[in-house]
């Protein structure tokens, strides 16, 4: 396959960028066998714990509502009042229910990825308008998606209820010949049962189709080669700018190292491919510091400078390569070289002091560039 064909494959995983725009604009995984199973399920087991307590609640509204009180009939108006008022006492009696489902219809988003509000979401978007994008969801992937999705419904939902049914018929049978409260409760026992065995469905269902709709989704967001080197190229911009940059900054750099060179006190040199040029400062360093280094080119730029502004120039090889290799631009020198660098500092203190008479000689230095630095 041609490299251009691959290209135009989506076979990169989404990158956090592109998962993070497609939340902002409200495209997050969604399961709706998630969502009515989570609803369901807790509004069944709600049933089943608080069974009593509401049919309690339910008798006494019940008995409220058939045995009104007889001055009503007197007044027809009252009725109305009455009438809301036993509507808001049934509400009242139900609504631990109501609370429970509403709290469970927030289950299944924080599972499939949190809750999310976007605005862009809200938005119209004309494009589910279209007929040709209609029929291309009737007959594509998704399609035959929800087909099987509803083909397994109707078997799990349907072989629970059918078990259930199935176990308790004798039950029911049995109800004719009890009386009548007995038959009641009995009834609701098998109700409350038929109902669990139809959560435990959907829920078995909830658990195949929540995976498949956060495949599904990481399917739709995967992005070709193409997408993901541009969007690299985007994110940490081109190898041209950022080479530029590079270049802008070193160039920064040697010219603020040139222009500290005039303040340095001596210019170590190899004598033609290293240089480096140190200051120090009684009182106020510790030890001499690295204000120019370079090699090559970037040495000769400084030797000129050094020259033109009357610094000291020291031809001592090994231990101009030394500080090269081992001193950073702007630290102190290694403790290693204290006594190399002494000795020439010393040696430019004299030829500062000079006038007249046999002109100050440098010591001999003798150093290890790799080693301990040696004097003599």
């Amino acid at each position: 396959m041609s490299e251009n064909e691959q290209a135009g494959e989506k076979t990169e995983l989404p990158t956090e960028k592109r998962l993070r725009e497609a939340r902002e604009q409200g495209n997050i995984p969604r399961s709706r066998e998630l969502a009515t199973a989570a609803v369901f399920v807790a509004a069944v087991l709600a049933l089943y714990a608080m069974s009593g307590s509401m049919g309690g609640s339910a008798r006494q509204w019940m008995k409220a509502a058939l045995s009104p009180e007889p001055g009503l009939l007197d007044t027809p108006n009252a009725l109305f009042g009455h009438a809301g008022w036993l509507l808001l006492k049934l509400m009242l009696a139900f609504s631990p229910l109501l609370l429970v489902c509403v709290a469970a219809g927030f289950i299944a988003p924080v599972l499939m990825g949190g809750l999310r509000f976007s605005n862009k979401a809200m938005m119209p978007d004309f494009n589910r308008m279209n007929p040709m994008s209609g029929i291309k969801r009737l007959v594509g992937p998704e399609a035959l998606a929800e087909l099987v999705k509803s083909l397994l419904r109707v078997v799990f939902v349907g072989t629970a209820a059918g078990l259930c049914i199935w176990h308790g018929v004798d039950a029911l049978r049995g109800l004719l010949h009890l009386p009548l409260e007995s038959a009641i409760g009995r009834g609701l026992g098998f109700t409350l049962k038929l109902l669990l065995a139809t959560a435990g469905a959907m829920a078995l269902l909830a658990a195949i189709d929540a995976p498949y709709q956060k495949w599904n989704w990481l399917r739709k967001l995967k992005m070709t080669r193409e997408e993901l080197r541009r969007e690299m190229k985007e994110s940490e911009g081109s190898p041209e700018v950022k080479g530029r940059i590079r270049q802008m900054q070193m160039q920064l750099s040697q010219r603020r190292m040139i222009e500290a060179v005039p303040t340095a006190d001596v210019v170590l040199v190899n004598p033609t491919h290293y240089a480096v040029a140190l200051k120090y400062e009684s009182g106020r360093m510790n030890a001499p510091t690295v204000v120019a280094r370079g090699v090559d080119e970037m040495a000769l730029r400084i030797r000129q400078v050094a020259d033109g502004n009357k610094v000291a120039i020291v031809s001592a090889p090994p231990l101009a390569r030394a500080l090269y290799r081992e001193s950073q631009l702007g630290k102190e020198i290694p403790v290693r070289l204290y006594s190399a660098v002494a000795l020439v500092l010393s040696y430019v203190y004299q030829l500062r002091q000079w006038r007249s008479g046999p002109m100050p000689q440098m010591a001999s230095i003798d150093i290890d560039e790799f080693g301990k630095g040696e004097t003599r």
